[in-house]
Parts: C-alpha cells; sequence; structure tokens
C-alpha cells in the first residue's frame, strides 16, 4: 500500500514526541514490566505466561465438551453410572370422566359454576366462617375458628330475607319475616338459634354492638336486644347513664322491643332503609330525609356520628335516650342510599354527591384527619369531582358503603362531548364511553381498602385499581360493556363485592348441552386473623382476590374434577322450583354475602 510521504513524517515526528512527553517514572515502569526487548512498532511484546494461561483455560473447555453429554445423561437419570442409559418419559393421560346419560347431568360434569347455582336452589341455606368464639359459625362446637364455609344445619334448605352477623350473636330474617337469634351473646347457656320476634313481617335488619334494629315491610323500625336476657320479660326499665328508658313488651311470646318510627313524618311518608354502626343508627325516608337514632343501650353517640352539631348526651332532647331526630343538615338533598361504619356515616343523594360525617381518625370521612378534629359533626362533602379534574370526564357518584373504619363509594364518570367526538382529552388513557371506578378512604392496615397497600390512615380517596374500570364482551349486544359493581358489604376489617358481570340462569329446553349456568363473582379483601376470608389461610389481603366454592371442592370431586381450582359465584336473582331435582315449590331467589365483626356468611334470600 502506498502511503504518502507526509503521512509518513508525520507519523515519524509524532512518535518520539509522543514518547517523550511521558515522566521519567512512567518510561521506566513501561522497562521493568516488559520481558522482551521492544518489537519493531514500539509495543511490548506478550509474555510467555499469558500463552499458557489461554492453553489451560483452553483445556478445560475442551474437557467440558467431551464430558457433557456424559454428565447430563447422570443428572438426569439420578444414577452414578454413566451405563444406565437415557431416562424414559412416563407419560400420565386424563381419566375418562363419568359418561353423562342427560343434558342436565352432563352440564354439571363440565361446569363448576352450573354446579354451584344448580345446588344453590336445589338445597338453599346459610354458610358461614370465621371467628367460632361466640358460637355463632357453628354453636356446636368449640373451636375458635371455622377456616372454611360450612353449613349452619339450622337454616338447611330454607331462604331467609336478611342474614347479619357479629363476633358474638347473630340474626337472621325467615322466610315470613320472623327474626331468628343465636350465639353466646344471645344465650350463654344455649346458644342455637331461636325464633324470638314474630308477626312483624321484617325485611331488613341491622346490629349495633348489643341491639337489633328491625324495619318492617310497612315502615316500622324496632329495637329489640340481643340478649335473651334481657328480650324476654316483658315491660321492664333499664338505666342508661342515669336515665331510665321503657321497654315495651310486644304482646306475643314475652319478647320486649321498642318502635322507634319517627313521629314527623308527613302523609304517605315512610321508613323505607336503615343502616347503624355500633352505637347509632340512621333511618332513610320514601321523601329522601334522613333520621339518627341511638342504637346501642351500653355508649350514647359522642363522636359526630349523628350528624346534628352540638348532640350529646348531656344536650339530647327530653325523652327517650333513643328517640329519632332529624338529621337537619341534610335536609332538601334528597338522599336516596346511607351507609355506617361503627362510628361514621355516610349518605349519597340522587345528585350523585357523597357526604360524611363523624369519627374521622383514620380518614375515613374522605378528608385528612386532623389532630386538633379528629371527628366531624356537620355532614361535610367529599370531592369526587375533584378526583378528575384532569381527565376530562363528568363524575357522578352512583353507591356508597362503609363498615368498620372504612368508606367507599361507586363513581361513574361520564366523557365530555369532546371525547365523544374523538378527541382525547387525556392523552394518557382513552375511554371508550365513560369508566366505572371504586374509591376507598380509612384504615387499611388490614388491607381493608383493597389498593394493594397496607394503609394506616389516608389523606383523601384512593381508587381500587382492580375493581375500576373493568369491561367485558357481551355477547348479546356484540360490544364491550363495563363491569361495575352489583352490591357490597362490609365488615369490621374485611369486605366482599359482589361483580355486576354477565350472567346466565336460564336454558332452554332445546338449548345445546354445552350451554351452562354462569353466576356473578364475588372478591374478598382485608382482614383475616380469624380466617374470615374463607382462604383457608391467616394471611390478610390488600387487593380482592377469589376463593373457592362452598362446598370446598366436594361437588367438583363428585363430577370428576377432584384437584382442579375453581372460584365461588353466587347464583343470581332467578325464578327457579327449590328441592332435590326442581320438584318443590317456586322461589324468586338469589345468594348474597353478608360481612360483619370477623365472620363471613352466604345466604340463600328471596
Amino acid at each position: 500500500m502506498n502511503v504518502p510521504a507526509a503521512v509518513l513524517r508525520r507519523t515519524a515526528t509524532l512518535r518520539p514526541r509522543a514518547t517523550r512527553s511521558l515522566p521519567a517514572p512512567t518510561r521506566q515502569w513501561l522497562r521493568n514490566s516488559s520481558n522482551s526487548s521492544p518489537s519493531a512498532t514500539g509495543r511490548p511484546r506478550r509474555s510467555a505466561g499469558k500463552f499458557i494461561g489461554f492453553g489451560a483455560v483452553f483445556g478445560v473447555a475442551a474437557a467440558g465438551a467431551y464430558y457433557y453429554p456424559t454428565l447430563k445423561e447422570l443428572l438426569a437419570s439420578g444414577s452414578e453410572s454413566p451405563q444406565s442409559g437415557p431416562l424414559k418419559a412416563n407419560l400420565e393421560f386424563e381419566q375418562p370422566r363419568k359418561e353423562a346419560l342427560t343434558k342436565e347431568e352432563y352440564r354439571e360434569l363440565l361446569s363448576s359454576q352450573h354446579l354451584q347455582i344448580q345446588r344453590s336452589w336445589e338445597h338453599p341455606g346459610v354458610y358461614v366462617w370465621g371467628s367460632n368464639v361466640g358460637q355463632v359459625v357453628d354453636p356446636n362446637s368449640n373451636q375458635k375458628y371455622i377456616k372454611l364455609p360450612q353449613r349452619l344445619e339450622f337454616f338447611n334448605d330454607q331462604v331467609l330475607r336478611d342474614l347479619k352477623l357479629s363476633q358474638s350473636f347473630g340474626a337472621a330474617l325467615t322466610e315470613k319475616g320472623d327474626l331468628v337469634q343465636w350465639g353466646l351473646g344471645f344465650s350463654k347457656a344455649d346458644p342455637k338459634p331461636v325464633t324470638t320476634l314474630q308477626g312483624k313481617d321484617l325485611a331488613k335488619i341491622e346490629i349495633s354492638s348489643d341491639h337489633i334494629i328491625a324495619l318492617s315491610r310497612n315502615g316500622t323500625v324496632y329495637s329489640v336486644p340481643s340478649s335473651k336476657d334481657d328480650l324476654e320479660g316483658g315491660l321492664k326499665q333499664e338505666q342508661q347513664n342515669g336515665s331510665w328508658s321503657i321497654w315495651a313488651s310486644s304482646g306475643k311470646g314475652g319478647i320486649s322491643s321498642r318502635k322507634l318510627t319517627p313521629s314527623g313524618l308527613g302523609y304517605g311518608e315512610k321508613i323505607v332503609d336503615i343502616s347503624s354502626g355500633l352505637e347509632h343508627c340512621l333511618l332513610l325516608t320514601s321523601r329522601g330525609r334522613v333520621f339518627a337514632v341511638a342504637s346501642s343501650g351500653l355508649d350514647y353517640p359522642s363522636k359526630g356520628q349523628m350528624g346534628i352539631p352540638g348532640l350529646s348526651w348531656n344536650t339530647r332532647p327530653s325523652g327517650p335516650y333513643d328517640q329519632p331526630l332529624e338529621v337537619e343538615p341534610l335536609r332538601g338533598l334528597d338522599i336516596k342510599q346511607i351507609a355506617t361504619g361503627d362510628y361514621h356515616s355516610v349518605v349519597l343523594d340522587k345528585a350523585g354527591r357523597v357526604f360524611a360525617f363523624g369519627d374521622n381518625l383514620y380518614g375515613q370521612l374522605g378528608s385528612e384527619p386532623l389532630v386538633s378534629e379528629p371527628s366531624v359533626e356537620y355532614p361535610s362533602e367529599i370531592p369526587t369531582v375533584a378526583l378528575y379534574k384532569r381527565t376530562g370526564l363528568i363524575p357522578k357518584a352512583t353507591s356508597i358503603a362503609a363498615g368498620g373504619n372504612t368508606t367507599f363509594f361507586a363513581v361513574e364518570a361520564e366523557a365530555t362531548s369532546n371525547e365523544q367526538s374523538g378527541q382525547n382529552v387525556a392523552p394518557s388513557r382513552k375511554y371508550p364511553s365513560g369508566v366505572f371506578d371504586m374509591w376507598a378512604a380509612g384504615q387499611g392496615v388490614y388491607g381493608a381498602l383493597g389498593t394493594g397497600k397496607w394503609t394506616h390512615i389516608t389523606l383523601g380517596p384512593n381508587k381500587i385499581k382492580s375493581l375500576s374500570s373493568l369491561y367485558e364482551f357481551d355477547e348479546k349486544t356484540n360490544k364491550m360493556a363495563p363491569i361495575k359493581i352489583k352490591s357490597m358489604t362490609v365488615g369490621t376489617t374485611h369486605c366482599a363485592a359482589v361483580m355486576d358481570n354477565t350472567t346466565e340462569t336460564y336454558i332452554s329446553s332445546g338449548a345445546s348441552e354445552n350451554q351452562t349456568y354462569t353466576g356473578a363473582d364475588v372478591l374478598f379483601w382485608g382482614g383475616n386473623e380469624h380466617y374470615q376470608l374463607g382462604t383457608g389461610k391467616r394471611s390478610n389481603l390488600n387487593s380482592p382476590a377469589y376463593i373457592g366454592p362452598l362446598d370446598r371442592g366436594e361437588g367438583d370431586a363428585q363430577k370428576g374434577r377432584q384437584g382442579e381450582h375453581h372460584r365461588l359465584c353466587l347464583a343470581p336473582k332467578q325464578t327457579a322450583r327449590i328441592g332435590e331435582g326442581g320438584q318443590g315449590r317456586k322461589l324468586t331467589l338469589e345468594q348474597k354475602v353478608e360481612c360483619g365483626q370477623y365472620v363471613t356468611g352466604v345466604y340463600s334470600s328471596i
């Protein structure tokens, strides 16, 4: 190759200068570090030791490559001798399932959900699990915990109107509207279920720390002691912090109860809903008015949960301590839903606004808790609009739930006209026509918020991402549809949400044998210190999760699905004939879930 003379001269000129520019100690180190004389290029030659090292590495690699097949065979076979031969695969084939004789039997063999729904119609009843220290889960057992769902024998093949559970006592309404009570909190001598208040046509019940608040279908509200000793005996008096209140006999069976129906109702106005905390109860009228009443005989509400500023034991109006009082700050808001935690209250009006009042120690009112003001007596609005101010969506709260020290509310946010026209108001996320989100506030140290975090207190609402912005394909409408939450129940430290997913409970006589029932998904999360989540384990869950079927997989095992993992689904509302083979009477019923104080139940409801 011909190199220009100018380049050669420049190279010859630069090399000596580079060498001369080195400090004297550096030049001395270069001479001492070389084991041979410099080459023609001025670079030190490689030492013989380096060639020996490369040779050793090459030899090890060659030996490994040579013996690799033998070593692999030894590791695969687990034998010390390479003469044992290659490992033979043991093929396992799925065992053939039972041959179905009818279409219905084939559907039960095919689908776990179909089997669960079918059995809920054939053998309705009550399943309970969790803390059994009050013998509420199992009155015949002294076990401290019941880890997995099991039937409460008294209610076998029965449908209920309502069910409420605490750690010390339980209460239920039969199909006829009679009250049933049980547990050690009811009777230490005999904790088994007993029918108490009869003939009142009760439609709904709520429980406080020591009383049961019941609502009849005609709008009458009753307060019934949870203790059998207080329940029986006819007319009697109870002392309440120095004041006396009269408990009147119902006149039937010697059962003592009190009427808590407000006296100031308008013409045609009646109580349509009730919700109780540990010490207070809210009453909702058909005209959207809200009344508050003390629901416990142990302590008078003192944390602002009544929603009446300045109300205390010393400032209460004259008369019975448990007289209903209207929540004046809510007048004119047209309230459509009420909910209560242990010591706080939440209401929702028809305009989609959420108001909360009471204890705010953990931020359960949706606002930052203040040391100087741990409770709020005046109903304050939770700013749901501020949660969507950067999305271009118009939010509206559609439902609320509360329990323990937590509050939940669902929001449906509609897209603006710009989004509907195809323009992206929120570039980070596209909303087809709106979203359905679930928000939580309050104490989450047990995981009850469901946000995936262990939060002691909240400074504002937190979105439950696993229950928000969910969609599924609806084959009937041939388009994507949002998955909303049908109902939600909140216990002291744990929660459950029943999803409003697509279900199927009707199969025509000419339908294919592959068409099966599909139920409503239900998810659980929160505290599990008493095994109240039904997972069989004691670990708390900070995110919603599925649990197994109520029969612990026995039904699946009988159909050849032993060892398979299936999730619990609830039977949606459907008119069916109860009894074996669908030969019983016809009823419209559905399965519901109830989370109480460290106890959980699932029951068939009419």
